[in-house]
């Protein structure tokens, strides 16, 4: 019986006992072991994250409870832009796909060759981290300075911009703090070390809210930015020491080689050029939705801030697992396995789908009573939940194709060369939504920035989709394809049984008692009879676990 490595420790075997190569071709053995390690660090990845994303609901509850969706929270979630931008470049996208794949590569090079007189991981951050640090900073300086150009181009509708230029230069401190947490979380999972990454939005949210609670009598709003700083920090502090660790029991290497090497290592700036701009495409939706809100009634930007936040939960849970497959997938193709990379890949978007469409499902069935039982308390009145509720039901259609391209741009980027065809893509999405959030603002308001959205991803993700054959991993779209189409199915008839299950329920939190195990019933019902693939494996597993009790 093969013995399963830890969750925060090497997947792989150390250089020592197999010269030849880190991460060795699996036998049907070392799969297991390989597949129990990934399901157990994407578990650990999972519950950490979800402690982190309720601690951002108890932020998002103490923000709506202390300043309501009204002028102050506008300014503060025009300046909230910084950080939500900052955490896409830096920490979920755009430097984790640089880094990955370039960190998986060094541990790949001093695997194959561990006589080398260069250490290729030391000479990697040697290499890359003074420089990238020193344009963290400067970010966030240029930043500090044009802060009141930026709130004014964000959202020139404003009654009070200076209450957002003084929030946007708190915030701005996020770009050196990601920087630096995003580079210690890409180097971390590329080791596979899974703990420290996911506990930084636990410190990270846990610090706003610590600070919400000491300052905003005296700073009001501006101390919810403030938390931003603070939070930041710890999300650094969370993760440092064990890189340090990490990188000091790294087998010995002659130092002026290493700095040889390091003097060596250059930044792939066209690499940069696309990460980067495809992040920015991606974020830049946020730009429209607040631009285009801006000039509606105080409050807009805020509903449309908490709806997101909620109904995003199932988006971002649903790609855990992609978060901690990255590394799997850039190392397969580092050692030229395109058919394992193929496989993971084809698994991953099977699973996220059916965990983002029972989130969906759940969110649209039952909007008013989650925004109800969260929000509706202190300034957050009955017509906000409503408002928020609504444009919930709308975000909840884009949560697929959101989940979609979170999961397949990982591909696109898994071999650490330059692809233009992501950017195009993600561009063609945000003219999209540009232009349909335009058009439909007049006529549905918020209703319709959020509808724009959700269009605007799903056809990023369909492009994103019929280009994987030649350009990315080719998964084979034969098998895709029917397995989405039937758990999409799945969510509709679950969709439906939330619905009628708490239409009778006047209190939110009886209708939502009854709804979830309703809808959850129902669709691993629907996947069983539609004979999803995706879920077939948790049934035979019971199906075994069953047997054995018996």
């Amino acid at each position: 019986m093969t013995a399963s490595p830890p969750v925060d420790g090497d997947e792989t075997v150390r250089p020592s006992a197999v010269p030849a190569q880190q991460t060795p071709v699996l036998t049907p053995g070392h799969e297991g072991a390989s597949n129990t390690f990934l399901a157990r660090a994407a578990l650990l990845t999972a519950v950490l994250s979800a402690a982190g994303s309720l601690l951002g609901l108890g932020r998002d509850q103490a923000l709506a409870h202390l300043f309501g969706a009204g002028s102050e929270t506008d300014a503060f979630l025009v300046a909230w832009t910084v950080p939500e931008v900052a955490t896409t470049l830096l920490i979920e996208d755009g430097l984790a796909f640089m880094l990955v794949p370039a960190f998986s590569a060094a541990i790949a090079a001093r695997s194959a060759a561990p006589d080398l007189a260069h250490d290729p991981v030391r000479a990697l951050v040697a290499g890359s981290l003074p420089r990238l640090s020193l344009a963290f900073l400067a970010s966030a300086v240029l930043l500090v300075i044009g802060a009141p150009l930026l709130v004014e181009v964000l959202a020139p509708g404003l009654p009070d911009p200076r209450l957002a230029v003084d929030c946007t230069r708190l915030t701005a401190t996020c770009l050196l703090t990601f920087g630096l947490t995003g580079y210690c979380s890409a180097a971390l999972r590329a080791h596979s070390s899974y703990l420290a990454p996911a506990a930084i939005y636990v410190a990270y949210n846990a610090g706003i809210i610590a600070t919400l609670l000491l300052l905003a009598d005296r700073w009001g709003v501006r101390a919810a930015a403030a938390g931003v700083a603070v939070g930041g920090c710890l999300m650094v502090l969370v993760q440092a020491p064990v890189l340090r660790r990490r990188l000091r029991s790294a087998p010995r290497a002659d130092r002026a080689a290493d700095a040889k090497a390091a003097k060596r290592q250059s930044m792939n700036l066209a690499l940069i050029a696309t990460v980067l701009l495809f992040a920015l495409c991606r974020q830049s939706q946020v730009f429209v939705e607040r631009f285009l809100a801006s000039s509606l009634p105080s409050g807009a930007i805020s509903h449309l801030n908490y709806a997101q936040k909620v109904a995003q939960l199932p988006m971002a849970l649903s790609l855990m697992l992609c978060t901690v497959t990255f590394p799997v997938v850039a190392k397969a193709l580092a050692r030229g396995d395109t058919e394992r990379a193929r496989d993971r890949v084809e698994r991953d978007i099977a699973l996220a789908a059916c965990i983002v469409l029972c989130g969906a499902a759940l969110v649209f069935a039952c909007a008013p009573q989650i925004v109800e039982l969260l929000f509706q308390r202190g300034a957050f009145t009955g017509r906000d939940t409503a408002a928020t509720a609504s444009i919930m039901r709308v975000y909840s259609l884009g949560l697929l194709g959101h989940c979609l391209v979170g999961a397949l741009v990982r591909s696109y980027f898994s071999a650490g060369r330059p692809t233009w065809y992501p950017v195009a893509t993600m561009a063609a999405g945000m003219v999209l939504t540009a232009g349909l959030g335009t058009w439909a603002v007049a006529f549905w308001g918020v209703g319709g920035i959020a509808a724009a959205n959700a269009l605007g991803i799903t056809f990023t993700a369909v492009l994103l989709l019929a280009g994987m054959d030649g350009r990315s991993v080719p998964v084979r779209l034969g098998t895709v394809l029917p397995e989405l189409a039937k758990t999409l199915l799945a969510a509709v008839a679950a969709t439906a049984a939330g619905l009628a299950a708490a239409l009778p329920f006047t209190h939110p939190l009886a209708g939502l008692a009854v709804a979830a195990p309703a809808i959850a019933a129902v669709f691993l019902l629907s996947l069983w009879a539609l004979n999803v693939r995706a879920f077939l494996p948790a049934v035979r597993i019971a199906t075994r676990k069953l047997r054995h009790v018996s």
